[in-house]
């Protein structure tokens, strides 16, 4: 991302290395793309302290646009207002860039809007989506964005070990799906909270060192600004907690695909694709903002060996 970003900076058109759509997959996606977006407006390619990459982090700047959603799916009327908007000319900046988070909830109809605007771009448009994987979004997107994956960090790679996934294969009753889903979702979270104390320590402290604290006072605007950094953090721990639980599913579906090559008979095979459907079924609903320790729940006890 830093040689797209000074290809930016520097205008360089024949450079291979920035493009005018991103794909941002898998772990810390959101945050992965306002730093992106911060240095793509800032003067300096993303120095971390000019008003530029403050208020791109707070989601505030004047070129740019941070799509959330609350909503079950993106319908196509949202998607035709942004790509109004985003077709206007940057104000201040070089760019306008736009971040679509949770782009896997794009309707079918909206997706196709979208797809249109990223064929047809503006000059000065950088788009950015936000999705769990790339197969998540519909392939005619995935053939004309550039995709990066990001990896969760060493500390919740325990949740996805080899323990983990065997969990699901060893269920024998009820009792133990339930403990196997509680097993997992305290292991995200643990996981999340670890990662998050620290990133939230430090992300702090260069806040309060911008925004000039002197003893316990910041200058004017900076206790809202710190409120409103707080707030995101807890939102991205819970983000963190539904991004490794997607990755142990997906992990999951894995292992049963390698499961169904082997299988014998028609009978195996047929409850092989049930449980690999109830696995994507759960990321689904986890998507939609489930409750994490119910959706495990009810997967894991359709899981269960025997059934």
């Amino acid at each position: 991302m830093k040689g797209a970003a000074k290809a930016a900076a520097n205008d360089a058109s024949e450079s291979q290395e920035m493009t005018h759509a991103w794909l941002f997959t898998g772990f810390g996606r959101e945050e992965a793309a306002l730093a992106f977006a911060a240095s793509l407006l800032c003067r300096d390619v993303g120095c971390g302290a000019c008003a530029d990459c403050t208020t791109v982090l707070a989601g505030s700047h004047g070129d740019l646009e941070l799509i959330k959603t609350d909503g079950l799916s993106i319908k196509i009327d949202d998607v035709r207002e942004l790509v109004q908007r985003a077709s206007w000319s940057p104000s201040t900046a070089n760019y306008r860039v736009v971040i679509l988070e949770s782009a896997e909830r794009l309707t079918d109809s909206a997706a196709n809007a979208l797809l249109k605007a990223i064929e047809e771009p503006g000059l000065r448009t950088v788009w950015i989506l936000c999705a769990p994987s790339d197969v998540d979004v519909i392939g005619t997107i995935r053939s004309r964005v550039r995709v990066l994956a990001f990896v969760a960090p060493a500390s919740l790679s325990v949740t996805t070990s080899a323990e983990i996934l065997k969990l699901p294969f060893e269920i024998k009753d009820v009792a133990g799906a339930f403990a196997a889903a509680a097993k997992i979702v305290e292991l995200a979270k643990s996981g999340a909270e670890a990662v998050a104390e620290e990133l939230n320590d430090e992300e702090i402290r260069k806040a309060k060192e911008a925004w000039g604290q002197q003893g316990s006072k910041l200058t004017a605007g900076g206790s809202k600004a710190i409120k409103e950094l707080e707030k995101g953090q807890k939102s991205r721990q819970t983000r963190m907690v539904h991004d490794t639980l997607d990755t142990i599913l997906l992990d999951i579906a894995v292992k049963y695909r390698d499961q169904l090559v082997g299988a014998g008979s028609d009978a195996e095979k047929t409850k092989i694709i049930a449980k690999i459907d109830a696995v994507m079924d759960a990321r689904a609903r986890l998507a939609r903002n489930a409750a994490p320790l119910l959706t495990l729940e009810a997967l894991m006890v359709s899981l269960r060996a025997g059934v």
